[in-house]
């Protein structure tokens, strides 16, 4: 007879979940309210959802103290690991949406904010993001990641316009691909090393000197198309600017930051191992897809007429950019790609609210799309509040120093140089060079054109208090990254280096 297996919650350490059950506990408590009393108003569900993510983010700078003291935490039979990354990682997902959900409180009346399964959905996909993060294990990445999407789909559709059922169909059947990519490349690590944790696998890989490379490099194949995906890199970002310009451009500013930040993480926990130990083959073939995709994405997005696909594209760029930070894999690598995505939500979300205020309800006769260069044209003497934010938010993206990103490139593209690779530097430097050149185009239709007639009434002149305020935060954060940025990278380092990346 079998004697019982005797577990202690001691052991299972459930704490280690806390951050993401009190998301989990926010949606459910979301659908709870609405069962008992319906109509309640939008602004209720945005603090609802704030204070919870406050909740959560406290949880998770808590677990930061604790991870500084006395190491990684594990928990839940090993599945669950609160390291520097995890915890990194969780407060740019955590901070980057409470600065996402006060959008809601726009004055134009957008009928997915009066859902209160919107806020319960967005709430889920956190989790799922968190769980990404914060785990090296396949299957619960997996779990994670499917969380997030199912519910990421969902809110595109939301929106509730033809073009915003044809993004979510479009990125629900990307997405789909790129799970099942994901589910065979696990399925073969598991079949050659007999574990489903990174961790393991790479001990398991470097015992037996990749006896068996040829399935070792059909599982990273697999992997590599399922993050292609998920990352946008090219060939796999096909779906990006359609999914984005069917998205609400409020959302497709989230998707530009929040979810990449989850995959990065993934990435450097599953490709460095490799990477480092000698798989020549991982790092030419991640060395061309860096390339490509920085060099292939800025050319897409110089020839652009619509402002978000540009931007849709330059996030491409700039996701590009950050996977080269994976294919150096140093210590000093890993931190320039946490600053660099910390400074670039600032200014993308920036960016994306300044589209998302100026938004049309009807397309003007013979306009193909919403957020036309014309639309910007003259800005700065109609508006000229609204075009210096503006042309802040692109000078940043651009790289043009002091402003924000240029700290975040400058520092990767050293990170390079002193990892040995140089050419790669250089390529760096010119696509930054390059990407000026559309950004800039932006800033000389609003401050060099003549206004274009029937634009008018879309010009910023509805941005509730709300949005004003995310705008002011996005721009505070820019203009001031230049004093921020060397105690930043203090703290990052610290995390980074006592997780042994």
């Amino acid at each position: 007879m079998l004697e019982p297996i005797h577990v202690s919650l001691a052991s299972l350490n459930i704490t280690t979940l806390a951050p993401m059950l009190i998301a989990i506990v926010g949606a459910l408590v979301i659908l709870g309210i609405d069962l008992v009393k319906e109509g309640l108003h939008k602004s209720f569900y945005v603090m609802v959802s704030l204070l919870f993510l406050l909740l959560d983010l406290g949880s998770v700078i808590d677990f930061g103290n604790i991870f500084l003291k006395n190491g990684p935490i594990l928990g839940m039979f090993d599945m669950m690991l609160i390291d520097g990354l995890a915890i990194l990682g969780q407060i740019i997902i955590v901070v980057g949406s409470m600065l996402f959900i006060p959008l809601a409180l726009t004055s134009k009346r957008f009928h997915e904010y009066n859902y209160p399964e919107y806020f319960s959905l967005f709430l889920f996909m956190i989790a799922g993001f968190q769980f990404m993060v914060a785990t090296d294990n396949l299957i619960l990445i997996f779990v994670g990641l499917e969380t997030a999407s199912l519910a990421l789909y969902a809110l595109i559709a939301l929106h509730n316009r033809s073009k915003s059922f044809e993004a979510a169909v479009k990125y629900f059947t990307m997405g789909a691909l790129a799970a099942g990519f994901f589910a065979f490349g696990s399925m073969i690590f598991y079949a050659i090393t007999g574990s489903i944790e990174i961790n393991q696998i790479a001990s398991v890989l470097a015992a037996d000197h990749y006896a068996n490379i040829g399935y070792v490099l059909v599982a990273v194949s697999f992997l590599l198309a399922a993050f292609g995906f998920k990352l946008s890199m090219v060939p796999f970002h096909t779906w990006t600017p359609d999914v984005y310009e069917g998205s609400s451009a409020a959302l497709a500013g989230y998707m530009s930051i929040v979810p990449k930040i989850a995959g990065f993480i993934v990435a450097m926990r599953l490709f460095e191992f490799l990477v480092h130990s000698g798989v020549v083959w991982l790092q030419v073939v991640l060395y061309i897809a860096v390339v490509i995709t920085m060099t292939a994405s800025n050319i897409w997005a110089m020839v652009q007429t619509d402002v978000k696909r540009m931007l849709a594209y330059s996030s491409i760029s700039h996701a590009g950019f950050v996977m080269a930070a994976i294919l150096i894999g140093t210590t000093q690598s890993n931190t320039a790609l946490f600053l660099y995505w910390a400074l670039f939500s600032f200014t993308n979300l920036g960016a994306f609210t300044m589209l998302w205020v100026s938004r049309q309800k009807n397309l003007l006769p013979g306009q193909s799309s919403d957020h036309p260069y014309e639309k910007f044209a003259g800005l700065v003497k109609t508006m000229p509040m609204a075009a210096i934010m503006m042309a802040l938010f692109m000078l940043s993206l651009a790289g043009i120093p002091p402003f924000g990103l240029f700290w975040g490139k400058i520092y990767i593209i050293a990170s390079a140089v002193t990892g040995g690779y140089t050419v790669l530097a250089l390529i760096m430097a010119l696509n930054s060079a390059i990407a000026a050149y559309y950004y800039l185009k932006l800033i000389v239709f609003m401050f060099m054109k003549e206004p274009v007639t029937g634009y008018e009434k879309y010009y910023f002149t509805n941005a509730s208090l709300s949005l004003k305020t995310i705008i002011g935060i996005a721009a505070i954060g820019t203009i001031f990254a230049v004093f921020a940025v060397n105690p930043l990278l203090k703290v990052i380092t610290l995390f980074v280096y006592n997780s042994g990346y």
